[in-house]
């Protein structure tokens, strides 16, 4: 049942194995064709050639008297007769039929005993009329019996047809006697013989030429079949995969460069496209996590403002201690939403394509121009800033200074008071540029180091929410810092601080920077 099935494919007029099959054969039979006419026409050219080149050489062996006008010859008699293709005594060819051109024009026909003459003189007068006998001989051009003349040896034949159709051999070949060339010898014979020899030939080589198509066509099958293995296994695993199996891979080192180069390259298509998908799923996830946990921070302040506006309206609103308690917890809480809302659309303008001002400038003069804002927001804490001059840089103002904001901003949050000590620090190396931000905080466990770049994750969930954070500080650092082209990297110890470090290239990636200083 599988070989009938196997069959019926192959044989199905669109299949592959098919095409290959037909159109090898066709290419094999048009080969075959060409092959066969060349070697008709090469062998039909031999034999005229051949038998041409005979009756020239036996021409030459005859008398050259017998052609001089006078008799310097006698004609044959009916009575000495030759065997077929073999010259008689007396000079002639039997089979062949003989005429003499002389160099006047004269036709004279060679009858073995008699002799017909048409003398043709130089100015072309006629001195007799040639019998029927001549009739069957075939007279050429006078232009041709004279190209003959000046032919001395190269063998000089035609094929012509004579006047009862019949397909003919005429050869000529000038002769001498007596030191002087005295005309032409024409010699004509039918080709019957030579065209069934070369016919039977013809029906040889065809008959060969089908025995060996059918010859081909059933070895070819086989190997046709065990040459399209490779295609058939690609085919079953592409079958795979299209059933939902991401996981097959098409199978490599078959034997067949080009199969198995189109692996290879299928191989890594297949693999793009399972990162994507799977990326594309860890992209959902996190969205639907984005989506929570932004629910949940907007969801709590709204909750604290729903909640005050309802004691209001049950009657605190006529206490006016109660009244502006309720009322800054109102704006407190406006604020917490308003800066929640602020974070959300900075990161998602930052996930799409940022707009961003490049400018080619001292990245040190940045810093120290956030000098003031950043020890009004230490107060009591300790701030050391070490900056080294001269740092050059292509940057966004604007969004380098938020990362400093927001680094500084998490130091403050995770120190005491009084004994915080917050550093700042600005280097610069042959690569770019180094900025330090070091405190002596509660510090960060080891296992939650990975996840301090997350949307919505704290450390510290009470306190952060206590004092207004919402776990987006650090993430919105990490988006500027990447369309910098840059790095940023947490080390930290519990109970003795954290430290970010953060490199920035000379050049980012894609920045036209504006001159500035």
């Amino acid at each position: 049942m599988s070989a009938a099935r196997s069959l019926k494919g192959a044989l199905h007029p669109h299949s592959l194995r098919f095409q290959l099959l037909s159109r090898s054969l066709m290419i094999l039979a048009a080969i075959l064709l060409l092959i066969g006419g060349l070697q008709y026409l090469l062998m039909q050219q031999f034999l005229y050639r051949n038998q041409a080149m005979t009756i020239q050489s036996q021409i030459l062996t005859m008398p050259h008297d017998m052609w001089m006008p006078g008799g310097g010859g006698r004609m044959p008699r009916k009575d000495e007769v030759a065997l077929p293709g073999r010259p008689m005594s007396n000079g002639t060819i039997a089979g062949v039929k003989l005429a003499f051109i002389d160099a006047n024009g004269g036709f004279t026909v060679i009858k073995g005993d008699e002799t017909s003459a048409s003398d043709t003189e130089g100015d072309g007068g006629t001195t007799g009329r040639r019998e029927t006998a001549a009739e069957s001989i075939p007279r050429l051009a006078p232009q041709d019996y004279s190209d003959a003349l000046d032919n001395k040896s190269e063998v000089d034949y035609r094929i012509v047809r004579g006047a009862n159709g019949e397909k003919q051999m005429v050869v000529l070949q000038p002769v001498n006697a007596r030191g002087r060339l005295q005309g032409v010898v024409q010699a004509s014979i039918g080709t019957r013989f030579l065209d069934e020899v070369l016919f039977s030939q013809l029906l040889t080589f065809l008959g060969l030429a089908a025995i060996a198509l059918l010859f081909g066509l059933v070895t070819y099958l086989p190997v046709l079949k065990r040459t399209l293995v490779p295609l058939n296994n690609i085919m079953r695993t592409v079958e795979q995969i299209d059933a939902g199996q991401l996981a097959q891979r098409l199978p490599t080192g078959q034997g067949q460069a080009e199969i198995d180069r189109l692996s290879y390259s299928f191989n890594g298509m297949l693999q793009r496209l399972e990162t994507s998908f799977l990326a594309e799923q860890e992209a959902k996830e996190k969205m639907r996590r984005f989506v929570a946990d932004a629910s949940h921070e907007l969801r709590t302040p709204l909750t604290s403002i729903h909640g005050f506006l309802e004691v209001l309206i049950r009657g605190a609103a006529q206490h006016p201690q109660q009244l502006d308690r309720a009322l800054r917890s109102m704006l407190s809480e406006s604020e917490r939403i308003n800066k929640l809302v602020a974070d959300l659309l900075l990161l998602a303008r930052l996930d799409r394509t940022p707009e961003v001002e490049w400018t080619e400038g001292l990245l040190d003069r940045t810093v120290l121009e956030m000098e003031p804002q950043l020890r009004l927001l230490a107060g009591e804490r300790t701030l050391r800033l070490s900056i080294t001059p001269e740092v050059k840089a292509v940057f966004d103002r604007d969004k380098i200074k938020q990362v400093l904001l927001n680094l500084f901003h998490n130091a403050v949050q995770h120190t005491d008071p009084e004994q915080g000590r917050i550093a700042v620090e600005l280097t610069h190396e042959r690569s770019g540029c180094v900025l330090h931000v070091s405190d002596n905080g509660a510090g960060i466990p080891e296992e939650q180091l990975p996840h301090v770049f997350d949307r919505f994750y704290r450390v510290d969930s009470a306190r952060s929410r206590a004092q207004g954070g919402a776990g987006l500080g650090l993430s919105i650092t990490k988006s500027i810092v990447d369309l910098h082209g840059g790095t940023i990297e947490v080390e930290s110890v519990e109970g003795e601080g954290t430290s970010f470090r953060i490199h920035l290239p000379l050049h980012p990636p894609g920045a036209v920077a504006d001159s500035g200083a």
